[in-house]
């Protein structure tokens, strides 16, 4: 065989798998995603008492599983832990440690990766519902904006008045390396649902 014939046959057997590698890889993170650990309670609650509301309870701990988002439309469904540390990240959402959680005024703010957990936002619409599950019950959110935003406008993080919820990705979403900008939807509480 030609020396040519080598390398081509060398050239072959590296694209095999490098291709084979990417699909094991998107394997893995698509299993992560789809299928999330069931809730944990954060505490032991006894099932006869009331739940305290959040405000009386201590800080999350970094890493605290919280509970779980979705968005039955787009298919979105991931774990939220406390944080947004490359480890939290990793596994889902990122509750950000400064912002309210749910059962309080004020604007609960998930972080999360464009290229897993936050890839169904690229399809997200108005009105779309979002359903934040934890331990104590579920909170339902109506999507009222959508935004591309600069990664260090921390507007985004403000309350904008009641009981809100915002998501934050990067952006754009075909974007490979490190984005230049990020991706916000705005929701609101469903009050009496």
């Amino acid at each position: 065989m030609s020396r040519v014939g080598q390398r081509l046959r060398l050239a072959g057997t590296v694209a095999i798998v490098v291709g084979l590698a990417s699909v094991i890889y998107a394997a893995l993170l698509v299993a992560r995603v789809t299928a999330p650990e069931p809730l944990r309670p954060r505490e032991a609650v006894n099932s006869t008492a009331l739940t305290p509301p959040r405000a009386l309870r201590p800080p999350f701990t970094a890493g605290e599983s919280l509970g779980q988002v979705s968005i039955t439309r787009l298919g979105l469904r991931a774990d939220i832990s406390e944080g947004e540390s490359t480890a939290v990240l990793r596994r889902g959402a990122g509750h950000l440690s400064d912002t309210p959680w749910t059962g309080q005024d004020g604007n609960v703010v998930l972080a999360g990766h464009r290229d897993t957990v936050f890839r169904a936002l690229r399809k997200v619409e108005l009105g779309d519902v979002i359903e934040i599950a934890t331990v104590d019950g579920s909170v339902h959110y109506s999507v009222e904006q959508m935004s591309v935003v600069a990664p260090d406008d921390l507007t985004v993080l403000e309350p904008f008045g009641g009981s809100t919820l915002t998501l934050v990705t990067c952006y754009p979403f075909t974007f490979i390396g490190a984005a230049p900008s990020r991706f916000v939807v705005r929701a609101r509480e469903i009050v009496g649902r």
